[in-house]
């Protein structure tokens, strides 16, 4: 135990250090600011990093300084946080540069910088509401965002915001957001939401008049009637849009109006060890920018001889962001091979509308050819039935039929229950075996071993790094009940689970996706091919396993 102690202090110690940088904001115009936010994830002995870098582009307005500790599933981290206000010197692509702070480099990041946008009739405002559409027309059905601007030269507190309702669409917050702004020479604090709105049908769209209320002025709690304070009311200006009808000339199944459409295919396993009767699950992604998760249509049903095909229930989900929405539709497929040989699944195609150029665009998931290893499978039970039915004359054929599928239908019922019952008693044993060892080194199947996961990092794919990771624990552990990565985690105690699903979650679902540390990400492959699970959730040490990578 004493040793066990030893070994996660070790691995507590020798953890990587970090300096990740990140903003709330990439595009400004030249009279707004921004937050830069500097995280270091390790021993922390004082300093900071040089900002000098900073300097030449953009102007350091505040910086403040935060040491947190936390303990997250029993494992603990510090870190300290460097957050800088900063003001751009000049229209442009700009970079904020690559950091340095004990001997770790952070990431560069882009800004792009536009012109002021100066509205002089507002110059003499003290506070006021701003509606802004980032289009005139649309199409029906395509994304129209709408910018709330609150406009403010003193403080207000006790601020009641009115959400956009819209009749005749869908509307979704997508975004919020503080920043500060110059018109006219006058600098203003900006409290902006942005809405993604989507009409049902076309003719004249109507953005209502906002209200909002705040109170000016500083709140005095010894003052039963603060009279330093000022309540106000803010009122915006209604706004149409005219939503044009689909273009005659689209001759797309479906209308899908988009600023971007795309198919991704993923397998849970190599496509190279196809064998007759072993299940291979096929994931097709949907991914639309400008496009809810409900307009993404359904994919067309595989139907190839020789496959029997069980589809699962379709994933939709929904991203949010500055840009708007972006909708994704998953739709996973179990795929059986009931003989050997030769396959190819058909292309898939969708037709969309470009709303960008405004002209048809068509997507293609290119045929997919596989072969297929083994034996034909025997033969069913029915065509047993159909040679008896010939041996024996006489015998009604429908009559027959109909008892072997009353007695098929029967036998799978008891051996759906009999399989119940068999893993209902494997949990009971496994809950009372709870503080035994697993097997020291099990050996994973080979579709599932170490050669399948490194031949996922090395196509640098997210998804496919994921599942086969998920694959290869299953494999290993088969007690582990889990289907992502963090429930993995939790269930073996594994901190490099908890860092690969920080990594591949960014990559997948963040905003834009945060590129994938390949290094870090085969390091932490490697750390986590050589552990195995121990005692009461502790983890040892497992006997040496060749190097994945280098």
């Amino acid at each position: 135990m004493c040793f066990i102690f030893v070994l996660l202090g070790l691995a507590t110690i020798t953890r990587a250090s970090e300096l990740n940088a990140s903003v709330d904001r990439d595009k400004i115009a030249i009279d707004e600011t921004f937050n830069l936010r500097l995280r270091y994830s390790g021993d922390e002995s004082g300093g900071q990093p040089d900002f000098e870098l900073l300097e030449i582009d953009f102007d350091i307005l505040s910086r403040q300084q935060s040491n947190q500790y936390r303990v997250i599933n029993g494992r603990a981290e510090s870190f300290v946080e460097w957050t800088l206000s900063l003001a751009p010197k000049r229209e442009g692509e700009l970079m904020i540069p690559s950091l340095h702070y004990k001997d770790q480099v952070s990431n560069a990041i882009p800004i792009a910088v536009s012109e002021p946008q100066s509205r002089p009739e507002d110059g003499e405002r003290k506070v006021f509401l701003e509606v802004e559409l980032d289009k005139s027309k649309v199409y029906v059905q395509e994304q129209l965002l709408v910018d709330v601007r609150l406009y403010t030269t003193i403080g207000l507190h006790d601020i009641a915001t009115q959400p956009l309702q819209v009749t005749g669409a869908h509307v979704e917050k997508v975004n919020e957001q503080r920043y500060e702004r110059k018109l006219n020479g006058t600098s203003y604090a900006v409290y902006e939401l942005t809405y993604a709105v989507f009409a049902d049908s076309s003719g004249q769209l109507t953005i209502p008049a906002l209200a909002y209320a705040a109170v000016a002025g500083r709140r005095d709690p010894f003052s039963l009637f603060n009279r330093n304070s000022q309540r106000l009311r803010l009122r915006s200006l209604a706004k149409t849009v005219e939503v044009l009808p689909k273009p005659d000339r689209y001759s797309g199944a479906h209308w899908l109006p988009a600023t971007s459409l795309g198919i991704v295919q993923s397998w849970s396993q190599d496509t190279d060890t196809f064998a007759v009767g072993e299940p291979i699950t096929r994931i097709l992604t949907v991914r639309g920018e400008g496009l809810r998760a409900a307009q993404l249509p359904p994919l067309p049903k595989l139907d190839v001889e020789g496959l029997k095909t069980y589809p699962d229930q379709p994933q939709q989900e929904d991203q949010t962001g500055p840009d708007g929405v972006t909708g994704s539709r998953i739709e996973t497929t179990a795929i059986v091979a009931t003989r050997p040989g030769s396959y190819q699944l058909p292309a898939i195609t969708l037709t969309w509308w470009d709303t960008k150029n405004h002209r048809q665009r068509a997507t293609q998931l290119p045929a997919f050819r596989f072969n297929v290893s083994g034996s034909a499978a025997p033969a069913t039970p029915s065509q047993e039935a159909g040679t008896l039915q010939t041996l024996v004359p006489g015998t009604p054929s429908l009559e027959v039929q109909d008892h072997f599928w009353r007695n098929l239908a029967i036998a799978a019922l008891a051996s759906n229950l009999l399989w119940l019952l068999y893993f209902y008693h494997l949990r009971r044993q496994h809950i009372r075996a709870k503080g035994q060892a697993v097997p020291k080194n099990p050996r994973p199947h080979k579709s599932y071993g170490s050669s399948a996961v490194k031949r996922a990092v090395d196509s640098g794919n997210p998804r496919h790094i994921q599942q086969a990771i998920l694959n290869w624990l299953h494999t290993r552990w088969p007690q582990v009940e889990s289907t992502t990565l963090a429930d993995a985690a939790r269930q073996l105690g594994f901190e490099e689970l908890d860092e690969l699903q920080e990594l591949l979650g960014a990559a997948l679902y963040q905003q834009p996706p945060r590129p994938l540390p390949m290094g870090k990400i085969q390091g932490l492959v490697e750390r986590l091919m050589d552990r195995r699970a121990g005692h009461n959730g502790e983890t040892e040490e497992a006997e040496a396993l060749p190097k994945l990578f280098g």
